[in-house]
């Protein structure tokens, strides 16, 4: 099981104690040497060197740079398209707010309005079949009923008539 530390988030950097994350942060950040980072740490330079040849630690200098980094470009990326929302071209605009909705959630990849209000009717139409369906097999439907559901999407079939 993954070591999930006290905000949810989980992978190696995260199942280092604190003084091996400090130490992963500060082998990032490159000003300090090997010999002051182990006295930030409180530990002897061999022991740095040996978490450093440690392959959980070498997974979690990794990680930690994968999300210092993307956060850094996330922001930048963001700020630059709430910019560009102002741009004198509508092109510009409108791209910058799909790419706005697209990384938010709120507007697929593919996305289209006529794209999305069919999906809606095809969800409704499953909805209705399995509703008459629950209400055929518990005999809730009405004997009566002349309902036929036909099954046909495949195409058509030669039969030899």
């Amino acid at each position: 099981m993954k070591k999930v530390d006290k905000i949810g988030q989980t992978g190696p950097f995260y199942q280092l104690d604190k003084r091996r994350r400090k130490a992963v942060k500060l082998l990032f950040e490159d000003e300090l040497t090997d010999e002051e980072i182990a006295k930030s740490v409180q530990r002897r330079r061999s022991t740095l060197d040996n978490w450093k040849n440690d392959e959980l630690f070498k997974a979690a200098q990794s990680q930690y740079s994968r999300l210092v980094i993307r956060k850094s470009y996330e922001s930048n990326a963001i700020r630059k398209l709430n910019k560009l929302l102002d741009a004198k071209s509508e092109m510009v605009q409108l791209q910058a707010a799909n790419s706005i909705l697209k990384l938010s959630g709120m507007l697929a990849e593919n996305s289209t309005p006529e794209l999305d209000k069919a999906k809606v009717r095809k969800a409704n139409a499953e909805a209705d079949i399995t509703e008459w369906k629950r209400n055929e097999l518990t005999g809730r439907n009405d004997i009566n009923d002349k309902t036929t559901l036909i099954d046909d999407i495949g195409g058509m079939r030669d039969d030899g008539d």
